[in-house]
């Protein structure tokens, strides 16, 4: 099984050159355009194609296995002259890309494909079909949470959510965890990995993981970002120092997070436009003005978008924000959330005055509870 997986990476270092071909002749709709996206080396590739004869063809460079995204655009209806609406669920497609030929066939909706040539994304499918069952309930728990927000019940949505929060971190570890104990060689090693890994990193338990990786995998460019994701989170990991930086306020003025030291400091990262935060900060209002005047601060770093400075500004006032906020306005490269590894919001983490990481992402009731050891009644 171990020379067999380590061919795969054999295949891929004899050349850079991709070709997909899809069979669309199964879709009784009029599909016109089909694009592709995908990333190669942290720059987003975009292209598209005129369908011609129930097919598609694309051609790109890449030098490992990467993930890929296939969505389609309909013909104009004669009555309307309108495009067809495009459904999420029926007309997008995910794909593993690898070098050298593949082909995509859509069965009964483009989503519904079957891919040959592409021993990537063979893992890959059987990656999902491990994971169909954990998938399944999943869904069933974000349709019920849904209906328990819908029905304002809160005691029924905190449960669900930690019920959610439980089959996640189950399903991480016995399907990707396991999958990349198992398949270290594997050609989406990386895919599993960051999957198992999620977005709040923890660099001593998937460090070790990570080295255990063939040389080749962990050389390539996907491994080279997953290396710098492990470094940061050494960096900002409980008992390190705050990496320090500089980011204007909503002012436009320059603060520092060195000027701040000297008080427990919750270092808080959100957005105007994601639900979760602004969901989490009438939690974070009552703790702020429950401690303020025994010295606990916040500074809230905004990921909002380009442009949308007066979203960022209206959303801190609706939510009665009443602290220090600075952002870039860059979105995801607002340059504080690159130098923390901030990929998901929201998240959160508290200095001690000194400037040093005591907690992170304390949510909910566990901010309060936390602070509640540090300024006891």
């Amino acid at each position: 099984m171990l020379i067999s997986v380590l061919s795969f990476q054999a295949d891929f270092a004899q050349s850079s050159r991709f070709t997909l071909t899809g069979d669309i002749s199964n879709l009784k709709a009029p599909v016109e355009w089909v694009y592709l996206t995908y990333t190669v080396n942290n720059q987003r590739i975009t292209d598209s194609v005129l369908v011609k004869q129930d097919s598609y063809s694309f051609k790109g460079n890449i030098d490992e296995a990467v993930q890929a995204q296939l969505h389609i655009r309909y013909k104009a209806d004669r009555v309307s002259n309108n495009p067809i609406p495009v459904n999420s669920k029926r007309d997008y497609a995910i794909v593993f890309l690898e070098p050298g030929n593949m082909t995509v066939a859509s069965l009964d909706s483009f989503a519904n494909v079957v891919v040959t040539d592409s021993k990537a994304d063979a893992e890959y499918r059987r990656l999902q079909e491990m994971a169909k069952p954990f998938d399944d309930r999943l869904a069933e728990l974000y349709r019920r949470s849904a209906a328990a927000r819908k029905e304002k019940d809160e005691n029924a949505l905190k449960s669900l959510e930690k019920q959610i929060d439980s089959a996640d971190a189950e399903a991480n570890e016995k399907i990707y965890g396991s999958y990349i104990k198992k398949n270290p060689a594997s050609p989406i090693a990386i895919y599993a990995l960051r999957n198992w890994a999620g977005y709040e990193l923890d660099a001593a338990k998937v460090e070790p993981v990570f080295k255990a990786l063939p040389a080749a995998t962990r050389n390539s460019a996907s491994g080279k970002e997953m290396q710098e994701k492990i470094n940061i989170a050494k960096k900002t990991g409980i008992g390190q120092m705050a990496i320090d930086f500089t980011q204007n306020d909503t002012l436009g003025k320059p603060v520092a997070l060195s000027s701040l030291r000297g008080k427990y400091l919750l270092l808080d990262f959100w957005a105007s436009w994601c639900g979760p935060c602004r969901a989490e900060n009438p939690n974070l209002v009552g703790v702020f003005n429950k401690y303020k005047n025994k010295g606990f601060q916040v500074l809230s770093v905004s990921l909002d978008r380009p442009g949308a400075k007066e979203k960022w500004l209206k959303a801190i006032h609706d939510d009665g924000l009443n602290w220090w906020h600075v952002s870039d306005l860059k979105f995801w490269e607002n340059a504080v959330a690159r130098q923390y590894g901030i990929e998901a919001i929201p998240q959160n983490l508290l200095l001690d005055p000194t400037g040093k990481i005591i907690a992170k992402n304390l949510r909910g009731s566990d901010l309060g509870k936390k602070l509640a050891t540090i300024y006891p009644d």
